[in-house]
């Protein structure tokens, strides 16, 4: 596996990492246990070295899950985690955000708790909390480094006013928020503040939740607990609309005996040396799959090919419900 370096922080992680979300919420009822392990431990077998999780997923359970899986390969992997919103005493998701100083650092005993380390490789705010200056989050993260409990600081979703002024206390390593040819806007202009900054890239949901695929069409039903079913994107006219981009993928897959997800994580690979997609997978077929892609190389054709064509493509359907819009950006 390819290795690349989160920006310019000595956090050097596999070209692709593995996002662990769906295995306990998001998409569906969670992933039977032994199963989810089973995909974790073929990760690392893959040489996947980054591995994604948040308190919130589940919540708890996912951490837990993360945790268990990686404790015997610990020296080998990166663990990302997240702390930012509220959780109950049950693991019961309550509404809010909370980034108080405070409460990160109860956040983080409990997260190394779940996860079974002593260190959390990198630790992320999970979205800006108005209610707290972004100064306080990363002196509070700054502290949690200083004591050696973790060792680099991320921002999930900012926009750039609140990435710079963060930078300016505590020095970012990574940026993780949506990209994917299903949602360009990030190169406008966090890509170029980024590279300005030296801070890495780690793009979730770099297949468009499963729609660049090819798997995923008007006619598809997601369960009742999948949160696509509230995403505008994902309404089955906007799926029947935004299938040209699919298309646009299987054109060039079919050439290059790859598949549509393989295409969408390489032209995602080739933007940037320090971006590290981090695509979600429950099954070991897709997650092979999906390594696949860091073998595929697109040449300077390929890419203006997919470039030309695609800025020809109106996508339909904003990326979240208009509650969730609110959370992102600031």
């Amino acid at each position: 596996m390819q290795q690349r370096k989160l920006g310019k922080s000595n956090l050097e992680v596999s070209a692709l990492g593995l996002g662990c979300m769906g295995m306990s919420s998001g998409y569906g009822p969670p992933g039977e246990k032994q199963a989810m392990i089973a995909v974790l431990h073929a990760a690392v077998e893959q040489g996947v070295t980054l591995f994604d999780t948040a308190e919130i997923y589940g919540p708890l359970t996912n951490e837990a899950l993360v945790g268990e899986a990686l404790a015997p390969f610990q020296k080998q992997v990166k663990i990302a985690t997240k702390f930012g919103f509220r959780v109950g005493p049950n693991g019961e998701r309550l509404e809010g955000l909370d980034s108080r100083p405070a409460h990160i650092k109860e956040v983080a005993e409990a997260s190394l708790k779940r996860l079974r380390t002593d260190v959390i490789d990198l630790f992320y705010q999970h979205r800006v909390d108005p209610d707290v200056p972004i100064e306080d989050v990363a002196g509070a993260v700054k502290e949690l480094i200083q004591s050696g409990k973790v060792r680099h600081f991320g921002l999930s979703e900012a926009g750039a006013k609140t990435i710079r002024r963060a930078h300016a206390v505590l020095p970012v390593t990574a940026l993780q928020s949506e990209y994917s040819l299903f949602w360009r806007e990030p190169e406008v202009e966090i890509i170029p503040l980024l590279e300005e900054l030296g801070i890495g890239f780690v793009p979730f949901s770099p297949l468009g939740k499963g729609f660049l695929t090819g798997k995923i069409d008007e006619h598809t039903k997601f369960d009742a607990s999948d949160f696509r079913n509230i995403v505008p994107r994902f309404t089955p006219e906007a799926r029947k609309a935004n299938q040209a981009v699919v298309d646009l993928l299987n054109t060039i897959a079919s050439r290059l005996k790859a598949t549509p997800a393989q295409v969408a994580l390489a032209w995602l690979l080739a933007q940037k040396s320090w971006i590290v997609p981090i695509p979600g997978t429950t099954k070991l077929p897709r997650l092979l799959e999906n390594l696949g892609a860091t073998a595929l190389n697109l040449t300077p054709g390929d890419l203006a090919e997919i470039n030309t064509a695609s800025a020809k493509i109106t996508l339909h359907g904003a990326r979240y419900p208009e509650h969730l819009q609110k959370l992102i950006g600031r």
